[in-house]
């Protein structure tokens, strides 16, 4: 559901606490683009605000990538009011972006101001066992070379969302657009 948000522009950001698969390091966002997987591991359609998402999850013996993101900002939010705030920008309920927020002895939760792009065609490949599990990151196959893709949304609505962004989590964000990700 998520995949799809973020494919439709509805959502602009992605809200993660980290998989159980991520060890004693946790949850960073360690690629500054990737394809968005589309998994029903923890997607409960009770979790998300919106009921009019185009849903076209991956079922059975082939994944279907549809969507690929760009990483423009992260931030560790260590407020709840601030990750409250952000709620315009994702399809998250309020009480499981509490209970992300909370959980573990860690309070916060990572989040990210990515750009989406529709693949032209849906990349196709067989589901594998190795995709499976509460994990934020798998190695996918090679993608074709000729991949399309086009920007969700325009590029002054994206200005727009990335400007609310910053204004929610505050001016020192403005600083780490120029630095490294860690």
């Amino acid at each position: 559901m998520v995949c799809e948000a973020l494919g439709s522009g509805e959502q602009t950001i992605i809200v993660r606490k980290g998989g159980i698969a991520e060890g004693r390091q946790g949850f960073s966002f360690q690629h500054q683009q990737f394809f968005l997987f589309p998994t029903w591991f923890h997607e409960q359609p009770e979790k998300v605000r919106s009921a009019g998402i185009n849903l076209h999850a991956s079922a059975g013996d082939e994944i279907e990538i549809r969507y690929f993101a760009e990483l423009e900002l992260t931030r560790v939010v260590d407020s709840l009011a601030v990750a409250e705030a952000l709620e315009p920008l994702h399809i998250l309920k309020p009480e499981v972006v509490r209970e992300r927020f909370a959980y573990d002895d860690a309070p916060g939760v990572h989040v990210a101001l990515v750009r989406v792009y529709r693949l032209a065609e849906a990349w196709k490949f067989p589901n594998e066992k190795r995709f499976g599990g509460c994990r934020s990151w798998v190695t996918l196959p090679d993608h074709p070379a000729d991949l399309k893709l086009e920007a969700v949304l325009s590029g002054e609505e994206h200005e727009r969302k990335r400007l609310e962004f910053l204004r929610i989590v505050g001016d020192e964000a403005a600083n780490a657009l120029n630095t490294p990700l860690r």
